[in-house]
């Protein structure tokens, strides 16, 4: 049994275990589905480079039919990131989206939807970069996971250290507003990985889309734990 299908086992035999990202009430809360490939005409390079007019542009599509949250992107070949030199290398441009973005308000609460330690933070403080991060490790009857949380506010960093503690359903940060969050509409980048390649702080949330299929070794569906309607 690969590191997937033993997640999936893990949070089916344990669905209590399993809490919140962000506060969503399915009964009542509306989500609309962004769609960030070239499919999407409606979105052109001058607006997604221009944070303020990217910013209104989310936000008018929230606003259209009252959605508490925009939400997307899991292994998704976007064209949003041409908005910056950041995701260029030698060749092929990074293009493909590795996590699920929660687009909503600033100041939105971040929660730990898993028991877990903080496993490390910084500030990736680059245009188009997530910003404040903060990655949570977690052990899951033997099987390790972790969770990525970008684009955050700069407070969320208040009183955290690494090895610390978080409950499920604790409040871990924030999402951060334009000026600190890498230059991006008020969103939260949530990731899952088996391995973190020895990396802190950080961890690749857009690659190459002719990688995919490595990717997917070590990056489950984070919709397994949010458990969002499809």
């Amino acid at each position: 049994m690969n590191s997937s299908d033993r997640l999936t086992a893990y949070l089916k035999a344990n669905p209590t275990a399993i809490g919140k990202v962000v506060d969503y009430n399915e009964a009542k809360d509306k989500l609309y589905a962004f769609d960030f490939t070239a499919a999407n005409t409606g979105l052109d390079l001058d607006t997604v480079t221009d944070s303020q007019k990217f910013s209104k542009w989310i936000n008018n599509k929230l606003a259209a039919c009252n959605y508490r949250y925009g939400i997307g992107g899991y292994m998704e070949h976007r064209t949003i990131y041409a908005r910056s030199e950041h995701f260029d290398t030698d060749g092929e441009p990074r293009r493909l989206h590795l996590g699920v973005d929660i687009w909503g308000d600033a100041g939105t609460p971040v929660y730990a939807p898993l028991d877990a330690t903080i496993h490390s933070f910084q500030d990736n403080d680059n245009f188009g970069d997530y910003g404040p991060t903060i990655i949570l490790q977690h052990d899951l009857d033997g099987l390790q996971l972790f969770s990525l949380y970008g684009h955050l506010s700069r407070v969320s960093f208040h009183g955290l250290s690494a090895g610390q503690f978080i409950g499920k359903n604790q409040q871990i940060a924030t999402l951060g507003d334009i000026k600190e969050n890498g230059h991006w509409p008020p969103h939260l980048h949530f990731q899952l990985m088996f391995d973190m390649e020895g990396k802190t702080g950080d961890y690749p949330g857009v690659a190459r889309f002719s990688e995919k299929d490595k990717w997917l070794e070590n990056i489950p569906d984070p919709n397994l734990i949010l458990g969002f309607p499809q």
